[in-house]
């Protein structure tokens, strides 16, 4: 899959414009993204690609500019890794929501389970499912915390 670049010169020509070092490692970025969410949500998977591939990017962005040395991660602050958790719940939500209607709430009460537990399963699932958010922000922002605090460490002593 080439990203490679046409502009027109005339009416009758076109000229392909050479790649350069920033246009491959985009483009491998892309791919490897590409690939990733074709092997894991198939065909149907390609119109969130936009978003995992940004998300993927701007993580990426944030955590190379914290390896500069007296910079800045920006990742490693937990309020960050919950808002870009939280934007992509609610987008999640809202597409499900769109998608299933009033279906979507039978993500809370497991099939095959007896009615009478559903209380209690609909209030376990839920809080769950809320709190899905916050442990994964939790996690990426630790795991960051601790690489670039160990990679940090690392060059001061060498």
């Amino acid at each position: 899959m080439c990203l490679a670049f046409f502009f027109k010169t005339s009416l009758l020509e076109t000229t392909i414009v050479s790649k350069n070092r920033w246009q491959t490692l985009i483009e491998i970025f892309y791919e490897m993204v590409h690939n990733v969410v074709h092997e894991n949500a198939g065909s149907k998977g390609r119109k969130f690609f936009p978003l995992i591939f940004t998300t993927f990017m701007l993580i990426l962005a944030c955590n190379v500019l914290g390896m500069i040395p007296y910079s800045f991660t920006v990742t490693s602050h937990l309020i960050v890794t919950f808002t870009v958790a939280l934007a992509i719940f609610s987008a999640m939500n809202i597409m499900g929501i769109l998608k299933h209607r009033k279906h979507f709430l039978s993500l809370f009460f497991p099939p095959g389970a007896p009615l009478a537990l559903a209380p209690l399963l609909v209030l376990i699932e839920f809080i769950s499912y809320i709190f899905r958010v916050l442990s994964l922000s939790i996690r990426l922002f630790a795991n960051l915390m601790s690489g670039h605090t160990l990679l940090k460490i690392l060059a001061t002593f060498s």
